[in-house]
C-alpha cells in the first residue's frame, strides 16, 4: 500500500513538473501581452500532443486580464496559447 502511494506521489510530482516557463514567457511576449505572472502545470488544458501545460495570468494588449495555458511539446512544435 505505502509503495502505490509513494508511486502516486511521484507520478503526480513529475507531471507537475511537465512546465516550460521559458517557451510560455517567450511566446506571451510575441503577442505583446505585459504582466504575464506564470503558473504551474495546467491539468487537461493542452491536446494529447502536447508535453508541457503552463498556465498564466496576464495584461492582453487591449489592456484586459486574462488567464489560460501555453502548450507545446517535446520536439519540432510550436507553442499553442488557449484561453480559459
Amino acid at each position: 500500500m505505502l509503495r502505490k502511494i509513494c508511486t502516486l506521489i511521484l507520478f503526480a510530482g513529475l507531471l507537475t513538473s511537465c512546465t516550460d516557463p521559458t517557451n510560455a514567457q517567450k511566446a506571451l511576449d510575441d503577442l505583446s501581452f505585459k504582466d504575464i505572472r506564470l503558473g504551474g502545470y495546467a491539468w487537461f488544458a493542452c491536446s494529447k500532443d502536447d508535453f508541457f501545460h503552463t498556465s498564466f495570468t496576464a495584461t492582453n494588449p487591449q489592456k484586459k486580464v486574462v488567464a489560460g495555458t501555453v502548450c507545446s511539446g517535446l520536439f519540432f512544435k510550436n507553442s499553442t496559447v488557449r484561453f480559459n
